[in-house]
């Protein structure tokens, strides 16, 4: 039975190790202790360890044979080439800054498959076009998603399911789309859409930077992918944008410097922190069209799942963390043999992986329905 580290207790770090204790001796890492009291002690073992200090962490990884990385973004990076380093196979979703890829050549000369980005968007949602463009080609490719409480309190009508700077983060990082074949730079924020979601009703839509690793592994002229927020709420953070409450430079205040944009996280954390009992949501909307042998196609999945009462599970830790916990089964099972970084889309681009991802969700209940529109001769 293979041994299994889970870095990272919060509640996606939390919902992939119960998950996967199942089937796998499972531990899991963190510097929270009240974090590793939340895990069942049963069948789960943790152990409390600061991630700055680079020694203690990498003898705790030493031990396991595979490494789920569910660590903030900002630590993400530095976490996987670490274990790569110590030629440990990695199921990442910390959604970090930093191009994973520049890790390749090290994770081939050590032996090692890093797989990065495995969450719901990015993750599910690449995986679910890799394996499209396995069999067709595809002209246009659009995902939108989000995850969203159930209450709309004022001013933001907003929870965090993960780190707020994480999340601040894509409202400043600038979005990457493909348009006409060439990648092409946009604020965050811009091009802002609403759409009708059937159990969400109406939700605003605007660019951030989500592509990712398929700007390099997709040859498809037109992508972008899109946050899903309340309408309205977008307003407030281009206010604070505007105001310079999200910027990095430092502003010296008296005899101090501080950046506007951790002062900015410290406040809407409280503010922003989703509780263990607050009902939310995810929905993703993802819409490929091409063409296969036979005819011009219309693809449209939906997905739409809701905080599980029963287990107390958030629904962005399931949807985030099932999807990481069905492609680790897949690495442990050996079905995944390339070495390397590896991206979502090339796990989903083989059909057997494609078919055991959506089938495992739709174990766990959370289920991508859908639409195929098709038009000969066209």
């Amino acid at each position: 039975m293979k041994n299994i580290l889970v870095a990272g207790a919060g509640l996606v770090g939390r919902a992939i190790a119960i998950d996967l204790s199942s089937k796998y001796n499972v531990s899991v890492v963190d510097n929270n202790i009240e974090n590793l009291f939340k895990l069942p002690e049963d069948h789960i073992d943790v152990i409390a360890a600061d991630f700055n200090d680079k020694n203690n962490y990498k003898r705790v990884v030493q031990e396991f044979d595979i490494i789920v990385g569910a660590l903030p973004g900002f630590l993400g990076f530095e976490f996987i080439k670490m274990c790569i380093e110590l030629e440990k196979d990695i199921v990442d979703i910390s959604f970090c800054k930093e191009d994973v890829y520049e890790l390749n050549a090290l994770a081939k000369q050590n032996n090692v498959t890093a797989v990065f980005d495995c969450g719901v968007a990015p993750g599910l949602s690449n995986i679910v076009l890799g394996y499209h463009n396995s069999y067709m080609k595809i002209n246009s490719f659009r995902c939108y998603v989000g995850g969203l409480p159930f209450e709309r309190i004022p001013p933001y009508e907003y929870k965090a399911p993960f780190s707020p700077i994480d999340v601040i983060e894509e409202y400043t990082r600038p979005a990457r789309i493909v348009e006409d074949g060439r990648v092409i730079v946009k604020p965050a924020l811009s091009d802002i859409e609403i759409l009708e979601f059937e159990n969400a009703g109406k939700l605003e839509a605007f660019n951030t930077d989500g592509l990712r690793s398929l700007l390099y592994t997709m040859n498809i002229p037109d992508m972008a992918e899109k946050t899903l927020r309340y309408p309205g709420h977008i307003e407030k953070i281009q206010l604070l944008k505007d105001t310079g409450l999200l910027s990095d430079e430092p502003l010296e205040i008296g005899s101090k410097k501080i950046k506007p944009i951790e002062l900015t996280s410290a406040l809407l954390f409280d503010n922003w922190k989703l509780k263990e009992d607050d009902e939310e949501f995810t929905a993703m909307k993802i819409i490929i069209k091409g063409e296969d042998e036979t005819a011009d196609k219309h693809i449209e999945y939906n997905l739409f799942d809701k905080y599980d009462k029963k287990t107390r599970t958030s629904s962005m830790a399931r949807t985030t963390g099932y999807t990481c916990a069905s492609v680790v089964n897949l690495l442990a099972e050996g079905k995944i043999m390339e070495k390397g970084t590896l991206a979502p889309e090339i796990i989903g681009s083989i059909k057997q992986n494609f078919d055991f991802v959506i089938n495992y969700l739709a174990e766990r209940n959370v289920r991508l329905t859908s639409i195929v529109k098709s038009h000969s001769g066209i």
